[in-house]
C-alpha cells in the first residue's frame, strides 16, 4: 500500500511540474509577445529626416563629447544615478565632425550657426578635431556665426572661429584656465583608524598621492604644472589667432582684470566686447532677425534651420564600397580586466574586437583609436599581445591617440607599427603601482579582533589584519618587476636604452609635443592623419573604413530607453536631498572611494594616470 501511494505522489509531482513548467512557458510567450510589440511600436525608424530646401545647420550639442558611446547594463545605470550621476546624452566625436564637413558640400546647407549653451567641457584636443571642421565648412564660402547667452571655456574655443560672434547683454565669456586638483583624505583616514599600504615605482606616479597625502607632492605639482601650462598656451594661441587680439588679453593679471572690470562698472558682457572676445551684444529677439536676413525665414518666424540632431540622420558616413578595409578600434575609457561594455575598455572584449580584424581578410590595417587614462596592468598586456599579433599577421597598426593616453593607454600604445600623437594630447605616465587598505586599528578600537591560523603566510592577509611586512615586501617587488616590464616594452619598441626609457617615465606625464621629442610618439596627427597612415603602411589606395564595435541589440536599446527616466528620478532620490553645493563635493568623494573598487587586475598592478582625468 506504501508504495501505491509514493507513485502516486510521484505521478501528481510529475504532473505539478508539468503544470508549473507550462504556465512559466506561456507567461514567457506573452511577455516576449509583449516586449516584441513594444520594440516595434516605439523603436525609432530607419528613415531618415528630410531636409529643408534652404537652412542653415545649428551645432546644438547637448552633452559631453566622447570617443566611444557607451553602452552599459541597465543595472549599472541604476547604479551610477544611485551615485548621482543622471544619464546623459553623448556626442560622438567623428559624428560632429563627419556631419560639418558633409554640409559644408551640402546644396541644402547654407551656413553654421554655433549655439553650443548646453554643451559639457571638452579637451582641447577633441575641440581641435571639431575646429578643423568648421575651418573646412568656412573654406566652403559658407558663414559661420556663434550665438550664446554667455559662454564657457569650451563653448567659446569652438565660438571663435566663427565669422561673427554674438553674445547676450546680460551675458559673460568664463575662461577659468586649465587645472588639476583632487581631494586628499590622508588625515580623515588616520582619524578613521585606517591604514593604507602603497607600492609603486615611479617618481611622479601621483595616483595614491590622495590616499597618503593632504596635499600634491612637489615632483607632481611639478610635471603637472608643465603640461597644463603646455595646454593653456596651445588655446590661448588657437583663440588669439582666430580674435586677431594678443594672447595676453586671455590670462590677464587679477589686479589689471579688476581695473578693466572697474572701468565699465561691472559689467562682463561690455568687458567681452572691449576685448574682442565678442563681436555684438544682441539679445533673442534682435539677433533672431539678423540670422533671418541671413538665413530667410521659417513658418514659425526663425530663421531657416536644422538641429544637428536632425541632420546627423541624413548624413551618410559610409566610404566607397571597397574590399580593402581599415579597421578602427576605438578603446576609450579606463581598462579593466574581461568582458567590458562600450565606454571601459575590457581586456578581454578589446582583444576581441582586436582579434576580429586580424582573422578577416577584408581588413588589411588596424587603428587603434585611444582615449585612456589606464587601468589594469594586465589587461593592458592582453590587449598590447593583440597588437603584436596584427603585426605577425602583416597587418600595420596605427595608434591614433586621442585627448589622453596614458599609463596603461600608452602600454596597449607602445608597440604599435606607428604612434600618432596630437600637439594636446596627455600621454606618457610611464609607471605602476598598487595600494591595499586595512582597517585592524579601527576594528580594534571597537573591540573587534581578527585571529587565526593559516598554512601559508597569506593565508590570513585582508582587510581586516595587519599587512606582515614581508608579504608587504613580496607586493612591491611584484610592482617593480611590473615596471621593468612596463619600462622594457617602451625600450624594445621605442627604439631607446632600458635607462633612456626609466629616464622619461617614473610615472610622469607628457604632452604629446614633449612625447615627440622624447621618442614616445612618432609623429604629430590627428584621426585623419592615422588613417591616411595606416593605407599607406598597408599600401592601399582604395579603402573604407571599418568600425570594429558590438552595437545595442534592438530589445537592449528599448530597455535602455525605457530605464533612462526612473534614473533621472533615482538620482534626484539619492543626490537631490543635499544642499546643491555640496552635491559636486559628495560626487567627488564617492568617485574617489569607489575608483579602486572598479578595478579588477588579477594581481592588483595598475598603470592609471589619475591627475589626467582630473582637469577643470
Amino acid at each position: 500500500m506504501k508504495v501505491i501511494f509514493k507513485g502516486i505522489g510521484k505521478l501528481f509531482r510529475a504532473l505539478w511540474r508539468l503544470i508549473s513548467f507550462t504556465r512559466q512557458l506561456i507567461l514567457n510567450l506573452l511577455f516576449l509577445a509583449f516586449a516584441g510589440l513594444l520594440i516595434f511600436a516605439f523603436y525609432p525608424s530607419e528613415e531618415k529626416p528630410t531636409l529643408p530646401e534652404k537652412a542653415a545647420l545649428v551645432l546644438d550639442l547637448s552633452g559631453p563629447i566622447v570617443e566611444h558611446r557607451a553602452h552599459t547594463s541597465p543595472i549599472d545605470e541604476f547604479a551610477g544615478s544611485a551615485l548621482g550621476q543622471p544619464p546623459v546624452q553623448e556626442n560622438v566625436l567623428f559624428d560632429i565632425v563627419d556631419s560639418i564637413r558633409a554640409a559644408s558640400t551640402d546644396n541644402h546647407i547654407t551656413g553654421l550657426v554655433l549655439n553650443l549653451q548646453d554643451m559639457s567641457e571638452t579637451n582641447l584636443t577633441k575641440l581641435r578635431y571639431i575646429a578643423k571642421a568648421i575651418q573646412e565648412f568656412k573654406q566652403a564660402g559658407k558663414p559661420v556665426y556663434a550665438v550664446g547667452d554667455s559662454y564657457k571655456q569650451s563653448q567659446y574655443y569652438l565660438s571663435s572661429y566663427a565669422d561673427k560672434v554674438f553674445m547676450s547683454p546680460d551675458g559673460a565669456v568664463l575662461l577659468t584656465g586649465y587645472g588639476s586638483y583632487s581631494l586628499y583624505y590622508k588625515s580623515l583616514l588616520e582619524k578613521l583608524d585606517v591604514n593604507t599600504h602603497v607600492f609603486r615605482v615611479g617618481t611622479y606616479k601621483s595616483f595614491v598621492e590622495p590616499y597618503t597625502r593632504d596635499s600634491m607632492s612637489d615632483e607632481a605639482r611639478e610635471a603637472n604644472t608643465a603640461w597644463l601650462n603646455q595646454l593653456w598656451d596651445a588655446y590661448t594661441r588657437d583663440v588669439a589667432n582666430n580674435r586677431n587680439i594678443d594672447p595676453s588679453m586671455l590670462t590677464p593679471e587679477l589686479d589689471d582684470l579688476i581695473t578693466r572690470l572697474e572701468a565699465v562698472g561691472g559689467d562682463f558682457a561690455k568687458l567681452s566686447l572691449e576685448m574682442g572676445l565678442i563681436d555684438e551684444l544682441v539679445n533673442r529677439p534682435v539677433l533672431n532677425q539678423k540670422l533671418i536676413d541671413q538665413f530667410g525665414k521659417d513658418d514659425d518666424d526663425h530663421f531657416n534651420q536644422i538641429s544637428y540632431y536632425d541632420y546627423l540622420g541624413t548624413v551618410d558616413n559610409r566610404d566607397l564600397p571597397s574590399k580593402n578595409k581599415v579597421a578602427v578600434v576605438v578603446a576609450s575609457g579606463a581598462i579593466v580586466d574581461g568582458q567590458q561594455h562600450q565606454g571601459t575598455i575590457g581586456g578581454d572584449s578589446t582583444a576581441a574586437l582586436l582579434r576580429e580584424a586580424r582573422l578577416d581578410d577584408n581588413i588589411k590595417a588596424v587603428i587603434l583609436r585611444v582615449d585612456s587614462p589606464g587601468g589594469s596592468a594586465f589587461a593592458s598586456e592582453v590587449i598590447r599581445s593583440e597588437v603584436d599579433a596584427l603585426k605577425l599577421a602583416g597587418k600595420p597598426v596605427v595608434a591614433s591617440m586621442s585627448s589622453l593616453a596614458a599609463s596603461g593607454g600608452y602600454w596597449i600604445s607602445s608597440s604599435a607599427s606607428k604612434i600618432l600623437a596630437q600637439p594636446t594630447t596627455i600621454t606618457g605616465s610611464i609607471g605602476i603601482f598598487a595600494i591595499l587598505t586595512t582597517f585592524e586599528d579601527g576594528l580594534k578600537n571597537m573591540g573587534i579582533h581578527s585571529d587565526g591560523v593559516g598554512t601559508t603566510p597569506f593565508s590570513g592577509v585582508g582587510i581586516t589584519r595587519e599587512l606582515p611586512e614581508g608579504v608587504a615586501k613580496i607586493f612591491q617587488l611584484g610592482i617593480e618587476h611590473g615596471y621593468q616590464r612596463f619600462i622594457g616594452l617602451v625600450s624594445k619598441y621605442r627604439d631607446m636604452s632600458l635607462a633612456e626609457a626609466d629616464h622619461i617615465a617614473q610615472g610622469r606625464v607628457w604632452t604629446g609635443q614633449d612625447a615627440l621629442r622624447l621618442g614616445l610618439v612618432d609623429q604629430l596627427g590627428d584621426f585623419d592623419d592615422a588613417v591616411l597612415t595606416a593605407a599607406e603602411l598597408a599600401k592601399l589606395d582604395s579603402y573604407e573604413l571599418r568600425w570594429m564595435e558590438e552595437p545595442l541589440s534592438p530589445a537592449e536599446q528599448l530597455l535602455k530607453e525605457f530605464t533612462s527616466e526612473a534614473q533621472s528620478h533615482m538620482a534626484q532620490a539619492v543626490f537631490g536631498q543635499l544642499p546643491a553645493a555640496l552635491q559636486p563635493v559628495t560626487r567627488q568623494v564617492v568617485s574617489d572611494f569607489t575608483a579602486l573598487n572598479n578595478f579588477n587586475d588579477p594581481k592588483g598592478h595598475y598603470a592609471f594616470c589619475l591627475n589626467c582625468t582630473n582637469i577643470q
